[in-house]
């Protein structure tokens, strides 16, 4: 039984990212370079740009904010430029264009006059520097520094969180999903990953997941695709972990995964210590379970001389 296959089945705490990274980051960077959404900031590496992108999607669903952004660029196309526009313009540009809290407007103009004035109109490039501009916090600094010169760090937002949360059973907590974020990308090559992990949580694994629709690659190390919990931190939470249907479901999951196919009496003693055939959690309890996992196409059940078998699906 793998790492992953243990951390299902006991039902710890432990994320179960894989040992081996390599297929994880490879295989979600092809998925990712052979289609993804055409946003125009994913086509430039253009600090200024990919700052303004930035701080426009800030609550502000991407496919709005694509007008406007080519608007704002037309009008000011550089830093020199919206540093020397009136602010109350800039002010009202945000307000036209329905773009949240007039005070982004106002940290964006002024940002642009510290590159101008203190960077002689060349934006830094790290995280640590990038903070240093009005309104830019972690994450902006760190997505423009991704973006816009392949030095930053894993860029942790709700879509990240909720892909970590599902595929490696990442716990809710800040730290951990950055540890964990930072320890998947792989090292000079911030830009895609970022832009590809960030394509996953986006279209792949949505609030509601659409994993076979759209070939999510990274479905052979989910433990939400193995367990069929799709909760996550912005997910109505399911009852506890401990003795609920998605801790004997990875427990399905993982006995059949050491066997080519388990009789029906064999697997409930194999996956509860209470399993009495005619009781409470017996074969009718474990037929359930097996039904459901059978109608998401994990798993197969056959009746065969009068005997029910368990298999995975091959």
């Amino acid at each position: 039984m793998s790492d992953a296959d243990a951390d299902v089945d006991s039902g710890t705490d432990e994320p179960s990212v894989p040992d081996d990274l390599e297929p994880v980051r490879e295989s979600l960077i092809a998925w990712y370079e052979a289609d993804h959404r055409s946003y125009p900031w994913r086509e430039t590496d253009d600090a200024y740009e990919i700052l303004v992108s930035e701080v426009m999607s800030q609550q502000t669903q991407l496919d709005r904010v694509v007008d406007a952004w080519e608007d704002f660029l037309e009008r000011w196309p550089t830093t020199a430029e919206l540093a020397a526009a009136d602010r109350a313009d800039v002010v009202g540009f945000w307000t036209d264009h329905s773009l949240g809290y007039n005070n982004r407007a106002k940290y964006l103009h002024e940002a642009a006059g510290q590159v101008e004035a203190e960077y002689d109109g060349e934006f830094p490039e790290t995280p640590e520097e990038l903070q240093e501009l009005m309104g830019v916090g972690p994450y902006t600094a760190n997505a423009v520094a991704s973006f816009a010169f392949n030095s930053g760090n894993a860029v942790v937002d709700t879509n990240v969180k909720r892909v970590l949360y599902r595929a490696f059973d990442v716990p809710d907590d800040d730290s951990a999903f950055e540890e964990r974020a930072n320890e998947l990308m792989p090292a000079g090559r911030s830009r895609v990953w970022n832009n590809a992990i960030m394509e996953l949580g986006g279209v792949a694994c949505r609030q509601t997941p659409r994993c076979d629709e759209v070939g999510c690659p990274w479905r052979e190390w989910c433990s939400a695709y193995a367990t069929g919990d799709f909760t996550a931190p912005d997910v109505p939470t399911q009852p506890s972990f401990e003795g609920s249907r998605r801790q004997f479901r990875g427990r399905v999951i993982g006995t059949l995964r050491e066997y080519d196919e388990l009789e029906l009496d064999a697997l409930g003693h194999r996956i509860r210590v209470d399993y009495v055939p005619e009781g409470e959690y017996g074969r009718a309890w474990l037929e359930g379970l097996l039904s459901d996992l059978a109608d998401d196409g994990l798993v197969e059940v056959e009746k065969r001389n009068g005997e029910t078998l368990a298999r995975l699906t091959r």
